[in-house]
């Protein structure tokens, strides 16, 4: 048996010109998430003031699942029509006090007592 180098060299090619792909594809991705999280921005300053874009910066500081269900929100209500444009940092707020106030869950903790002292 013998050991043939010309298709080592042809699956070493192979593994090249996947590889390449496979990074302009990651590439491309990553330019096209990039546009659209330009595109976000550009409505977002359209549609908001300069305090309320500083609050939701702040926010996305702090949590940024939160603040980017918040922009697509944001975005989804003032194309159609259902939020007054600009939106300030009071109606912000407000929208922020309904979905947080949304998501919290009260919690019960009930200590039982078991005799030790």
């Amino acid at each position: 048996m013998s050991y043939d180098y010309q298709e080592d060299e042809e699956l070493q090619e192979l593994l090249r010109k996947r590889a390449a792909e496979e990074q302009k594809r990651i590439a491309q991705q990553e330019a096209q998430r990039k546009q659209i999280q330009e595109q976000k921005e550009a409505i977002l300053r359209s549609i908001m003031t300069q305090e309320a874009r500083l609050r939701l910066k702040n926010i996305e500081l702090v949590k940024p699942e939160l603040a980017e269900a918040l922009k697509d929100q944001l975005i989804a209500l003032a194309r159609s029509g259902r939020i007054p444009t600009p939106i300030t940092d009071e109606m912000l707020k407000q929208i922020l006090e309904q979905v947080v106030g949304s998501q919290r869950r009260d919690f019960k903790i009930t200590i039982k007592e078991r005799g030790w002292k």
